[in-house]
């Protein structure tokens, strides 16, 4: 009976011994091979095609729309319900071509202060600004990353490491202009406000206006890891002898030409420049308020500035040219036609195009979305910022076909320009208070632009990023804001920048990269 027992506890033992080996053995080979290696390869996986140049540019809509710049839209349908903000500068100015008329300028009646008043708040602020440590962009990024899409529910569609990526400035690019700091310049402005009277319409000199504090104006950009050249108008003619700059864009693409029209003849009468508008189509329609654009030739140098109203880029016609009420095509895969008729003549071009993609521009103006020539019907092309992106790609992608029959051509796509609306829209009580230059920062580290969108859509192409859209975000105070005295009470221009001013440094960057 011992003997029994004993054979059958020994066999026990042994069977609890092989269990505890093979789970040790099993254990120990867990350990050493991943999960993955029990999974099928990649490439087993049914992997869905993208529905052409759509899909693979809305990839990169959503952080355009909210990473990049949240200040620009928080909420497609409040976006969808009303226009944009740029209506408040497009009304009525004499200087340059809008598309509404509401209010007449007040060009006539402002009376010119002492441009050279500058009161003792503003010498305080400055002071204020030089001891500042230098604050990063940090904190603001991490806040653009999380805000929500303005893209339909159908195209929220993240954008892959790589685009983002691309975003960046190209390796054999000398400098990265975008990435430094603003510091305070006693020898700024590059021109007088109150005197560039003949270049710059009075609704964006805040020198005319109820302003009283221009520390805004003495500040520069300084890159990072390069210096950048000292603005001259005299080094800029000869750069450009027998040239044409020209910018094609919005308001903001509007900015650009009078800064730069100020900063080439530092803000003084030049009764000497030409106009030669009609050598480019710019002749005042019949019934019309004021041509398509404007251009202005240096005769010393035989150099040409101007700029093209296009404040979607694309080409917009009319579905019916007999009635003045009629439709208009907006066709998104055709650049704009000034572009295709008069590209030979430019050398420079300096495009760019953002606020005016929303249903209140789009149902005012009564634009109707085309592609292949007939009306649109793809639905997540017809969200606005998916269609947005399509159109600069297409834009881009077309000029950078275009470089190889002229040579002579250096084009850039200037990224987007920030918002800074606080509490609410242009027409719904939203401000832009600041006064203070540099109180949200003064520094930009990261290396990549914050407009995703704008990097995506040059990556591969010869058209050149104009990047300026994390150095003018941290420069809120730069706005119009209030001071408009043309304004309805309680509007605030918090889109367009008072000159001189930001727009400025957007110069002297593409001075720097021609």
């Amino acid at each position: 009976m011992k003997r029994g027992a004993l054979r059958r506890r020994a066999r026990d033992v042994s069977l609890v011994l092989v269990v505890l080996l093979c789970a040790t053995v099993v254990i120990w080979t867990w350990d050493r091979t991943p999960t993955s290696a029990f999974l099928p390869p990649e490439s087993h996986f049914l992997k869905l095609e993208t529905e052409e140049k759509v899909e693979r540019i809305a990839t990169d809509a959503k952080d355009s729309y909210s990473s990049a710049t949240p200040f620009l839209n928080k909420d497609t349908k409040e976006e969808e319900k009303q226009g944009e903000e740029v209506t408040l500068s497009e009304t009525n100015q004499g200087k340059t071509p809008t598309i509404e008329e509401k209010k007449q300028q007040h060009e006539d009646i402002v009376t010119e202060p002492n441009s050279r008043i500058t009161p003792a708040i503003e010498e305080n602020k400055l002071e204020q600004v030089k001891h500042e440590v230098p604050v990063g962009e940090a904190k603001a990024t991490k806040k653009k990353h999380i805000k929500k899409t303005n893209l339909d529910p159908e195209s929220k569609i993240l954008a892959t490491d790589e685009e983002k990526t691309s975003t960046a400035h190209t390796k054999s690019q000398a400098c990265n202009y975008a990435k430094g700091k603003w510091v305070v310049d006693d020898h700024r402005p590059l021109y007088s406000g109150a005197h560039c009277k003949q270049w710059l319409a009075s609704m964006w000199a805040c020198r005319l206006m109820q302003r009283t504090d221009f520390a805004f104006e003495r500040l520069r950009w300084q890159p990072k890891d390069c210096s950048m050249e000292e603005f001259e108008g005299s080094k800029f003619l000869k750069r450009m002898k027998n040239k044409t700059l020209a910018f094609v864009g919005d308001s903001l693409g509007r900015q650009q030409f009078q800064s730069m029209m100020c900063m080439i003849t530092g803000g003084k009468e030049r009764l000497d420049v030409l106009d030669v508008g009609p050598e480019f189509g710019f002749i005042t329609p019949e019934g019309g308020a004021r041509p398509g654009g404007w251009a202005y030739r240096f005769p010393e140098s035989n150099t040409t500035v101007l700029y093209h109203w296009s404040s979607t880029l694309c080409d917009i016609q009319p579905l019916n040219i007999s009635d003045p009420a009629t439709e208009h095509a907006m066709h998104l895969d055709r650049p704009p036609a000034f572009l295709r008729q008069y590209l030979h003549k430019i050398h420079v071009l300096v495009m760019n195009t953002g606020h005016h993609w929303n249903r209140g521009k789009l149902n005012g103006n009564r634009w109707v979305m085309h592609v292949n020539g007939v009306p649109n019907t793809n639905k997540k092309l017809a969200a606005l910022g998916n269609a947005k992106n399509f159109t600069i790609h297409s834009t881009v992608s077309w000029v950078s076909s275009q470089l190889p029959l002229h040579p002579g051509l250096k084009a850039f796509y200037r990224s987007l320009s920030p918002r800074h609306f606080v509490g609410g829209e242009w027409n719904t009580g939203g401000s832009c208070n600041n006064t203070t230059p540099m109180s949200i920062g003064k520094e930009v580290l990261q290396e990549e632009s914050s407009d995703f969108s704008a990097g995506h859509a040059v990556k591969g192409t010869g058209v050149k990023l104009l990047d300026i859209t994390a150095l003018s975000h941290i420069r809120d105070e730069g706005h119009i804001s209030r001071f408009s005295i043309s304004a309805s009470p309680g509007v605030q221009d918090c889109l367009h920048w008072c000159l001189p001013g930001v727009p400025d440094t957007w110069n002297e960057i593409l001075f720097a990269m021609i």
